[in-house]
This record gives structure tokens, C-alpha cells and sequence, in this order.
């Protein structure tokens, strides 16, 4: 049988008489235009989580510009999240690694601008607002000094009107383009300082908040960065599992263009893109104002939309979602026009997820994990919970409630009354699952002797054993349609 991924209508053959025939934590880590905010060097907004629950509230603690998101590759995650048509989804959660006083020119730009109505204009999302000066005037007490997000310009703002018509400014401006690999990765010392991925880190214990899903567009499609990721989401803080939603570039390391199926799935392959902790995206896709997003962005939000939609509980996919696009994206010197459905569905089945054309809108498309194939799943050779980008969530929805849960126990008499009750509140919860239909059949906990030996218990550790079978999605629906002649005897019915 084919790989099916959607709803499919088949002739069958004739049956004729005379012939007989059959709440949910979504982060990102990248660069933001926090050089835009005032007082940025003691904002606790470099390589620390930040949270943000709304436009007003990113550009007032991480900078926003409308351009230039080659740059500031979290812009593209603003818009996403919070300029949607298919409406805003939040609160996300960010680390900025761009620092304006590393990431910087090295010599201050001097201007002589026009004043006009009281007031000057710098058009720049690179300027750094803390460091412009204008000559023989002080801040605060000759002009204030603002940012128009909607413009993407400074505004200097005279509080009387200068004896001249010009006037001399200077400033630095960042250089996003020095922020390297190495930048995102991080570091951890012993000092106790964290940047980069290892600042994920201070999620817990700075926002009481547990990862769920972690993208970092302009930056996953680099194998170091991807392996890197996945590491981090595997027991974050020695407790927390998390899901990685990862890009295939544009663009191999040659410069080579990445603009067919064919060599998007070889690429794939031969950077091992294929963790069971992640799903993979190809190719982009271009919004109705010419925006252009990374899919690992889009299924970052469209998994967020999802999963609130149900409490947090991650058992849908956000597979054939509606997305905010109107076609996909191959880079500007692609000749591709993009691909339907079928064609979608040879990505789908060797583990990538993309976008296409479905039911009246454009969708996110792939259930799966990046560490499904198609033949392996079919021939047992590969982890069943490995199959459903589902399957694993489920897994890590209830390990890490789990700890959430009776975290706070730790530490506390464990008699078996107490233990019992541990039992019941998770067999409670369970069925809950099951009532919403997240889980099918009859999921167990027990607390078996078999894995808790007395030496074990006698060390204060104890292990409770789950058995769940997650819901699984309706990845393909075939109505079998076949035409028979029996209707004629209609005709010779007696009335």
C-alpha cells in the first residue's frame, strides 16, 4: 500500500449480476533589535529568557523591525506570534544572543540632519538609541528621545527650537551580521554565566516555566546547532523534555540552491536530520505582504495554537492547520512554483514537514517526527512512538507533569498510604486524558515490586510505571466508491 496522507475517493470495480469480480512553553533563540531599547545593558535582555506577550510588549523589551530580518532573525518570530492574520497566539518566550556593545561598528556615524516641526527623524532599525548625541544639547533637558516602530525611525523631539535649522548628531549602530554559530550554541562557566542555548537553562528558574518547544529560524539549519538544540530539550535542567522545530535551508553550504523535494530529503539525510526530538521543515513560505517565514517558526506557533486550544494538552498535531501564507517560498532566484498536496506527501513520508495548498487555505503539512520513513514504519523497523510528532508530546506531557506535579513532595515521607495516593492522582489523570480523547484504551500506572527493589527503596528512590497509548491522527480516510447495477430492479418492483 502507498504512503496516503489525506482524504482519498477510489472507482472500485463494478459489481454487476453476470460478472462476478472486490499550556504549552514555546522559545526561540536568536537575534532581536534590543539595541532599539533604552537602557538595554541593564534590561537583563542578552543571553537570559525573556518573556512576551504581545507587539506593545516586544517592542518595548526586545526591539521590533519590519525589515531586515535576515538580521534580526526573531522579528520574523514577533510577526508570527503577534501580527497573525490567523489571529496572535502568545505569551513566547526568548533569548537574544545580539549584544550592541560587542555587536557594534567601531567608529560612531556622524549626521547633519534638517529639523523640522520641532523634531528630527533617523531611519535606522541598526542605530543604538543609548549611544546618539547631538552637539551642545543634553538629553532630557534640550530633547527627548523615542523610537516609531511603525516608521522604523529615531525621534528626537525638542523641548524648545533650535537657533539653527540643521543639526549634528552622531551614534553606533549594531552589526548583526558578527553574530556567529558559536554565538547560539553558548556556553556554560563555572563562573555561572550563560549564553546561547545553555541559557534554556534559566527558563525554570527565572520564569517557573518548562519547555516545550524550541526553534531557532535562520539558525537550525545548521547541523551543530540542530544536534544542539535537541541536546537541550533532552532533560533540561536534569527533569524537563522538550520538542525541536527545525528548517532545511534554502541553500546547501555551497551556496548551491536546496529548491527540489529531491535534494531537500538528501540534505536531510546526509546531515542526519532526524531526531525523534524534532520535526524538520522545508521550504518557507511568503505571507500576503511578501513577509517570508521559516516553517519551523510557523509550526512553533501553529503547535502552540494548538495545544492551548486543548489546555496544553499536546495530543493534535498541527498538521493541516491553517497558516498565514499564500504560497511557498524557494529563495528569490527560484524558478519553482511550488507543489499540491500529492507532491507534498513524498516530503511527509521520509520525515519532513511542509506547507501546501488544502481545503480552501494554505496548511501546515506532516504529522510526523523527523525520524519517521515511511518502509520502516511499515516494516517495524523504527520506534512506533517515533511515528506522530504526537506520540512523542504525549510522552513528554505526562513525564513532565509528573514532576511538576509531585515535585514538591521530594523529600517528604513516602509512606504506602502516600504512595497509593501518587498512584491515584496519576490513574485520575489519565482517565482525564482519555476523556478528552488524548489517550485510547485503558493506560496504567502501577507501582511494581519487580522495579522497586528494597535496596532501591531504602536509598529513597521509587518508580512508578506508565503504559499509555496516545490517540492517534487521522492521517488518511478512504471512501471506497463502486458502482452497482442493482438499482435497476427498481424498475420491476411491484408498487
Amino acid at each position: 500500500m502507498p504512503y496516503l496522507h489525506g482524504a482519498y475517493g477510489e472507482i472500485g470495480d463494478s459489481k454487476v449480476t453476470e460478472v462476478r469480480q472486490g499550556s504549552v512553553i514555546c522559545a526561540y533563540i536568536g537575534t532581536a533589535p534590543v539595541n532599539l531599547v533604552r537602557g538595554y545593558a541593564e534590561a537583563g535582555i542578552i543571553n537570559m529568557p525573556v518573556k512576551l506577550t504581545g507587539m506593545g510588549d516586544v517592542q518595548n523589551k526586545a526591539g521590533y523591525s519590519k525589515t531586515g530580518w535576515e538580521d534580526f532573525t526573531l522579528c520574523e518570530v514577533f510577526a508570527e506570534h503577534f501580527d497573525n492574520t490567523e489571529g496572535d497566539i502568545g505569551p513566547i518566550y526568548i533569548v537574544n544572543v545580539l549584544n550592541p556593545d560587542i555587536h557594534r561598528d567601531t567608529e560612531p556615524i556622524t549626521e547633519e540632519l534638517t529639523v523640522k516641526n520641532n523634531r528630527v527623524e533617523i531611519k535606522s532599525a541598526e542605530i543604538i538609541l543609548d549611544t546618539l548625541a547631538i552637539n551642545d544639547m543634553a538629553e532630557g533637558v534640550d530633547y527627548t528621545l523615542s523610537y516609531n516602530f511603525s516608521k522604523g525611525a529615531a525621534v528626537v523631539q525638542f523641548t524648545k527650537t533650535p537657533t539653527t535649522e540643521t543639526v549634528t548628531c552622531s551614534y553606533n549602530t549594531v552589526d548583526a551580521s558578527m553574530v556567529d554559530a558559536a554565538d547560539i550554541l553558548g556556553k556554560e562557566t563555572e563562573e555561572g554565566e550563560y549564553t546561547g542555548l545553555h541559557a534554556m537553562s534559566l527558563l525554570y528558574q527565572y520564569c517557573n516555566a518548562v519547555l516545550d518547544i524550541l526553534a531557532a529560524p535562520s539558525w537550525s539549519h545548521n547541523p551543530e546547532i540542530y544536534r544542539a538544540m535537541v541536546n537541550t530539550v533532552t532533560k533540561l535542567n536534569g527533569h524537563w523534555d522538550g520538542f525541536v522545530n527545525a528548517d532545511i535551508p534554502l541553500e546547501d553550504e555551497a551556496g548551491k540552491p536546496i529548491d527540489t523535494m529531491e535534494k531537500a530529503k538528501k540534505w536531510a539525510e546526509d546531515h542526519a536530520y532526524n531526531s525523534e526530538r524534532s520535526k524538520v521543515y522545508w521550504p518557507k513560505v511568503k505571507d500576503g505582504t511578501g513577509r517570508v517565514f521559516h516553517l519551523s517558526t510557523v509550526g512553533s506557533a501553529t503547535m502552540l495554537r494548538v495545544d492551548l486550544s486543548h489546555n496544553g494538552v499536546p495530543f493534535e498535531s498541527p498538521s493541516n492547520k491553517a497558516i498565514m501564507a499564500t504560497g511557498q517560498y524557494f529563495g528569490e532566484s527560484s524558478n519553482n512554483r511550488g507543489f499540491d498536496q500529492q507532491k507534498a506527501n513524498t516530503l511527509n513520508e521520509s520525515g519532513i514537514t511542509t506547507a501546501c495548498f488544502w481545503g480552501g487555505q494554505w496548511v501546515l503539512w506532516g504529522p510526523h517526527t523527523a525520524a519517521y520513513k515511511y518502509e520502516d514504519s511499515i516494516t517495524g523497523n523504527m520506534d512506533a512512538r517515533a511515528i506522530f510528532d504526537v506520540n512523542l508530546r504525549m510522552l513528554m506531557y505526562i513525564t513532565n507533569q509528573f514532576q511538576i506535579d509531585h515535585g514538591t513532595e521530594i523529600d517528604s515521607p513516602l509512606t504506602p498510604t502516600a504512595k497509593d495516593t501518587i498512584l491515584n492522582d496519576e490513574k485520575r489523570r489519565l482517565d482525564n486524558l482519555c476523556g478528552i480523547g488524548a489517550l485510547i484504551g485503558s493506560p496504567t500506572v502501577a507501582f511494581l515490586e519487580s522495579a522497586n527493589p528494597v535496596n532501591q527503596m531504602m536509598n529513597g528512590d521509587f518508580v512508578w510505571d506508565f503504559t499509555v497509548t496516545n490517540t492517534p491522527p487521522l492521517k488518511s480516510a478512504t471512501a471506497r466508491v463502486c458502482y452497482t447495477d442493482e438499482g435497476f430492479n427498481a424498475f420491476f418492483e411491484s408498487e
